[in-house]
């Protein structure tokens, strides 16, 4: 009997001392200018990925759209020309979105053309993007401690909200937006006076809600949700964390600094650009 509780005493402790799961690499594709995200275009099976090409908060016109296939083959390597900074991106009815820097192009998915440029006003610096049920686009404004709802072309002030510490990703999630915060005090190399961590944005309250035992550990960039895990990339330090709720953020891959804002299939694959190695990798979830 006391071996039969010692053997079951074990197992338990076994299970609660068990790493988290770890993320292995599938693939890697090469040859891009800092590539900032990595977005599942899953009506047409392939990732599209934007180019920033210089400073990001430039108006310089050297910013792209490039495609790859789901298995890490580059299809186009100039897609959309015509951009500034492109960085996060959302998918609505049938066009594409692109946040770049104070405006949102728009990319017609089947043509691959550049069919509008939406002004965002009191923008500063968007970054990444996410679209809802309903087909309603929201992008953050990383800058501004806001948020911008676009409802077809026209862009409106969603929230603003000192709790979203400088929002980076976003990621709709049923009937809330899950925004990766970069942290408080941005210095001029982007380090933070204090580390950001994950929220919950309610979409139909407003309310903005940081998520218990995800806040203050990173400096957060790119968020993607899959089924009740929440993942997110660390720019500054290359890791990428994994989280469900009730908790702690645990690393299951560490890059090189300079992973931004992540894709995912919805289902086992995470695609993780890597800014400052000109390349995309794709990670299989165990």
């Amino acid at each position: 009997m006391k071996t039969l509780i010692a053997s079951i005493l074990l197992a338990v402790a076994g299970i609660v001392t068990a790493p988290a799961a770890q993320a292995g690499e599938v693939w890697r594709a090469g040859g891009f200018e800092q590539p900032e995200s990595a977005l599942v275009d899953a009506a047409n099976m392939r990732i599209v990925v934007s180019n920033i090409v210089g400073n990001p908060g430039k108006a310089d016109g050297n910013g792209y759209l490039s495609l790859l296939s789901m298995d890490g083959k580059v299809i186009a390597g100039h897609w959309v020309d015509g951009m500034d900074a492109p960085k996060g991106m959302a998918i609505s009815g049938g066009k594409l979105y692109a946040a770049d820097i104070t405006k949102v192009r728009v990319v017609d998915l089947a043509s691959g053309k550049l069919v509008s440029s939406i002004d965002v006003p009191g923008a500063v610096f968007l970054n990444d993007m996410t679209a809802d049920a309903s087909g309603k686009v929201y992008v953050t404004d990383m800058l501004a401690d806001t948020i911008y709802r676009i409802d077809g072309d026209k862009p409106e002030l969603f929230v603003k909200d000192a709790l979203l510490a400088s929002p980076n990703g976003v990621f709709a999630d049923g009937g809330r937006l899950i925004v990766a915060s970069w942290g408080k005090g941005i210095k001029p190399d982007f380090s933070t006076g204090e580390p950001g961590g994950l929220l919950a944005v309610d979409l139909a309250t407003k309310k903005v809600t940081p998520l218990f035992g995800a806040q203050n550990f990173a400096d957060l960039d790119g968020v993607v949700a899959i089924w009740d895990t929440i993942y997110a990339t660390a720019y500054m330090t290359g890791r990428l964390y994994s989280y469900k709720a009730g908790g702690a953020p645990e690393a299951i891959a560490t890059f090189k600094p300079g992973s931004a804002d992540i894709g995912t299939d919805g289902n086992s694959t995470i695609y993780v650009p890597l800014m400052n190695e000109g390349a995309v990798a794709a990670l299989s979830l165990d």
